[in-house]
This record gives C-alpha cells, structure tokens and sequence, in this order.
C-alpha cells in the first residue's frame, strides 16, 4: 500500500522546514501529529437513541474508521439526562488513516463550506493541540445529502507532540490547514 501523501510531505519537507525555523538539534524534537480525535455531541440523543446510532456511522463513513458512542458520565436532570445514557460519537484517528483524513479535510471537505474564508487560529489550548468545530457534517463528500435527516457538526482536535501553541501552529499551515490570518 502506497505511504499517505501528507505523512510523505510532512517526512521529506516539513521536518526540514520545522528544524531550520526552530533550531531544533535533533530530528526527533520537530513537533508531529500524534492523532485526530472527531468528536460529534448529539443533544437531541436524550430523546431518540436512533440518532447516536446515525452519528456513529456517519463519523464511520467519514473516516474509515468505526466510531462509537459515547456515554454520559453523570446525570443532569434539567437536560433529562440520566448517567451510562449514549449522547454522542468519537472516532481516533492514528498513523495512515489520520494523514489520510486531514487530506481530505484540507483538500476536498473544507472548499465546500459556503464563503469558507479559512479556519480561526485561536483554537489552540497552550498545550500544542488545536481544535475547531464543523457546522455541517455534509461538506464531507461521503455523505449524502439525500440520507440525512439532520444537520450537525462536529469538532475535530489535532494532538501534536509539542507543548507550544506556536510550533504546533506552524506544523499544521505547513501540513495544509487553511488558517485565516497566517501571521501569527
């Protein structure tokens, strides 16, 4: 099976780039891409169990990947939610599926958002990881407009092997994600 294309750009020219801007000493300290984690939150799950069901195989759609629910881990009684009760879908995406997918994201998915200007650079948590959530799950091409029942997004959380905002920043404009204002 051929290499990602994205796992082969970050291995010939990423590394290079990264360790010349950074100084880094070694190969091994240039930040990388550990996993993506797809998350997809369905409120409306309290009241129907079926929709769970949907958001887990259209995250499986997506990504290749099987997703599967997640559960809540305590009760709150203003959502009529009860503890152990399915509410959601994550996927984790490691190695060749993870590149594989971030292509797709950056090169098919993204384009088709209406008036897409670029995704915020403000995502970041201090710790190197970026997150930003998806309005629509139908800018995936793999799902079909036709099957849906219900719009919903989905946040999407890039885990890098950094703890600074700037050097995972820099590794994921170089990896191909369209930030707004690239002058951080």
């Amino acid at each position: 099976m051929a290499k990602p294309r994205l796992k082969e750009k970050y291995e010939t020219e990423v590394v290079g780039q990264l360790k010349d801007k950074f100084q880094f000493k070694s190969i091994m300290q240039v930040p990388r891409l550990k996993k993506i984690v797809i998350n997809k939150g369905i409120g409306a799950a309290v009241a129907d169990k079926k929709l769970v069901d949907v958001g887990v195989d259209e995250l499986t759609l997506i990504t290749g990947q099987k997703a599967v629910a997640t559960i809540s881990k305590k009760a709150v009684s203003n959502f009529k939610l009860r503890e152990n009760m399915p509410i959601g879908a994550k996927v984790t995406l490691r190695g060749d599926r993870m590149y594989e997918f971030l292509d797709r994201l950056t090169a098919i998915a993204m384009p088709r958002v209406r008036d897409f200007k670029g995704i915020s650079d403000k995502g970041f948590d201090g710790r190197g990881n970026y997150t930003f959530g998806v309005k629509e799950q139908i800018i995936f091409p793999e799902i079909s407009i036709e099957k849906v029942s219900k719009i919903t997004g989905m946040d999407i959380t890039f885990v890098t092997s950094t703890d600074s905002d700037e050097e995972s920043y820099e590794l994921l404009k170089a990896l191909g994600m369209p930030f707004t204002n690239a002058n951080k």
